[in-house]
């Protein structure tokens, strides 16, 4: 056999392997193509068989990877949906039931429905429904800005012992016209940390503001220290306190516990808390035995 017939055979060899190839890959693009078809018409549980070592291992891994990620957000969209038209129905049962209320004592005291003793009660309690509506509408603004980004956050190095005392101080007067006691506990040396002190008294207010609103207590002890590289803030009542199937949700949007609080609140206020709280690298968490404490934690990261 001559060279020339070699080489014409290793020619023939070589189109003969490429050929397969072609053809090998042309089955591996069709068959990609038909699940990219089926992904294409909404069916996000197609996945292409992945075989190793194959032409198109990486390509196949790639288009799982997107097909995966784009089921995902499908699904977080709808649950958003679903969560959304459930919160659409809590706001207008918790905006209308206490309006309602508020307009028939109104109407019944402007009617002359009432005698002269009972018009100052349901004064009271038609004023009573107004703040109620006031606060809500209130932590309304703060979950739609927070929820939208347009929450504008200004951080600066701040003393977080002056800052609690601030709002500790503006608490006092109304502990006391409820009965409550109290112990405070904020140290007197500076303890400084970078905060949005708007953010920080918003969350502190909302938290205090459950505890006397909710609990039942007549107890609170508040106590700011520095442990380590952390500082903890902890509020202690000895209210009716949170039962243990509410505990996990406590900080959830539009939660409302069951019975053992007080009286039903919007459901905002703590959730609100949190989230400016993590924007201000801090945790809260809380724990609870019933009609014994409820201590709300927040760690600061020094």
């Amino acid at each position: 056999m001559d060279i020339k017939t070699i080489i014409i055979f290793m020619l023939l060899c070589v189109i003969l392997y490429l050929l397969k190839k072609i053809m090998h890959i042309k089955k591996e693009i069709d068959r990609i193509q038909e699940v990219l078809v089926d992904i294409k018409n909404g069916d996000y549980n197609r996945r292409i068989l992945i075989k190793k070592n194959d032409t198109t291992e990486k390509i196949c891994h790639d288009i799982n990877e997107i097909t995966l990620q784009s089921q995902n957000k499908l699904i977080e969209q709808k649950q958003s949906e679903q969560a959304y038209k459930s919160l659409m129905t809590s706001l207008s049962h918790d905006v209308k039931t206490p309006l309602a209320s508020m307009v028939g004592y109104l109407e019944a005291v402007q009617e002359g429905l009432v005698t002269e003793d009972e018009k100052d009660e349901y004064i009271k309690v038609s004023l009573s429904k107004a703040h109620y509506l006031k606060d809500f509408v209130e932590k309304l603004f703060d979950w739609v800005k927070l929820d939208s980004g347009e929450w504008k956050f200004s951080f600066a190095d701040k003393d977080l012992n002056e800052l609690t005392r601030n709002v500790v101080s503006d608490w006092i007067p109304i502990l006391e016209e409820k009965h409550i006691s109290y112990e405070i506990e904020i140290p007197e040396w500076e303890c400084n940390i970078m905060i949005d002190e708007n953010a920080y008294f918003r969350s502190l207010n909302n938290i205090i503001n459950n505890i006397i609103v909710h609990s039942n207590c007549d107890k609170v002890h508040l106590k700011l220290e520095e442990l380590g590289t952390k500082v903890t803030l902890t509020i202690l009542d000895n209210g009716n306190g949170i039962s243990e199937k509410d505990l996990p949700y406590i900080f959830d949007r539009m939660y409302q516990a069951d019975s053992s609080r007080l009286t039903k609140g919007s459901g905002l206020g703590l959730s609100i808390a949190k989230e400016l709280l993590r924007v201000n690298n801090a945790k809260i968490s809380v724990s609870s035995v019933p009609n014994i404490k409820t201590v709300f934690t927040v760690e600061f990261a020094m």
